[in-house]
């Protein structure tokens, strides 16, 4: 069975944060039951709910799968039973319980707030992503390693790139040498109604069509039922391709975009593209420990508007409100490198840049990187050439 727990100390460190923060909050207790979620407490996912106390050792209570074993772990069939296991246990029941309003439906939450009998409804998200936003070491490793198999799964673009081919057919050959390479497939998203399979290859035209999802880049899809990314578009000469392609390899993930382009490069694409390195290397000098996102954000727009491209910054004819965002367990975690962004840089932080443009009949250009953030710092994480790439 793979559901293999966090090593203690792990495990330990991560639950240990979060009951500090509760204590400053004034919560007794937080009971946690979202996938990403659990599996940032646990190490695995399974269905149930991680309880956790402002002081003492956590319990999770497990509906499914069976065969789980380790001390931490009790058996329930419906979460009505917490309350009379803790007091099997000869545990406190909770008065002040905070569970994830962000994530889960309403009458989830209305039927946990029964269970404790809690006078009042509170909220233990923002915790949770404010935890899950500073990595620890074992985190970090994780998401190093991902960089490394993700830019070796790059190297082979070029070599699977077919004259005349679409941005499907690339996309699905990029699927097969990531899924062989180790790549776990699922594609973890923070926020509202977000979806995507993959990763998103766009080419031409189609970088340009607006996406109801908040991405960099949108793109028609291949279907209304999922529109976002390539649209069977031949990738043809004078354009550019921009691929964003899965990196979760160990459960911790890292985004990374490259740029190509087929025939001649485009004047102006070129510029931007060498605009979008220049910003990460700018933003990698400036962005140190207490910066504030907003300000790395306004930083960039700068310069954009100083080189005269802010038409075509972060999209054309719908722009993308961010440059960057957190990412670890999912993407579009914090902190968010946004105009309003209230997020400061802290140490541990693993944030995704991508100053992207599009170029109306052209496409997208830009480079995406993963970084850390050191006491030195950001350390890049996915190393492959930033240059726009000749297919």
């Amino acid at each position: 069975m793979n559901n293999k727990f966090l090593p203690a100390a792990e495990a330990g460190l991560r639950v240990s944060r979060l009951q500090k923060m509760m204590a400053e909050c004034g919560l007794d207790a937080m009971v946690v039951s979202t996938n990403a979620n659990v599996y940032y407490l646990t190490g695995c996912v399974f269905s149930g709910f991680v309880y956790i106390p402002v002081q003492g050792s956590e319990v999770y209570f497990v509906r499914r799968p069976a065969g789980l074993e380790d001390s931490r772990v009790v058996y329930i069939k419906k979460p009505e039973q917490i309350v009379e296991e803790l007091q099997k246990m000869e545990r406190p029941v909770p008065a002040k319980v905070a569970f994830e309003l962000d994530r889960l439906p309403y009458s989830e939450v209305l039927r946990l707030v029964k269970a404790f009998g809690c006078s009042e409804t509170l909220n233990c998200s923002p915790l949770l992503g404010n935890a899950r936003a500073v990595k620890t070491d074992y985190e970090v490793e994780k998401i190093r390693e991902s960089g490394v198999r993700h830019a070796h799964v790059y190297n082979s673009i070029c070599s699977v790139f077919r004259p005349g081919m679409t941005d499907c057919e690339l996309q699905i050959e990029m699927e097969r040498l990531l899924r062989l390479d180790g790549c776990l497939g699922i594609f973890r998203i923070a926020g509202e109604s977000m979806e995507l399979f993959m990763g998103n290859v766009i080419t031409g035209d189609n970088a340009d069509a607006p996406s109801p999802y908040d991405f960099a880049m949108g793109g028609e899809g291949m279907d209304a039922s999922l529109p976002v990314g390539c649209n069977g578009s031949v990738i043809r000469p004078g354009s550019t391709l921009m691929v964003d392609m899965n990196g979760n390899f160990t459960g911790y993930m890292t985004d990374m975009t490259r740029s190509f382009y087929v025939g001649t490069l485009n004047e102006m694409a070129a510029k931007a593209h060498n605009l979008s390195i220049e910003i990460h290397n700018r933003l990698k000098a400036s962005m140190k420990l207490g910066t504030a996102a907003k300000d790395a954000y306004n930083e960039a727009m700068a310069m954009v508007e100083e080189a005269g491209m802010a038409d075509y910054f972060m999209g054309h004819r719908q722009q993308a409100g961010f440059i960057g965002h957190g990412v670890g367990i999912e993407v579009n975690e914090w902190p968010v490198i946004a105009p309003r962004s209230r997020h400061m840089i802290e140490k541990g932080n693993v944030i995704a840049l991508e100053p992207k443009f599009v170029i109306p009949g052209v496409g997208a250009v830009g480079v995406e990187n993963t970084y850390v953030v050191t006491d030195n710092g950001l350390e890049c994480l996915t190393n492959f050439p930033e240059e726009i790439i000749e297919l």
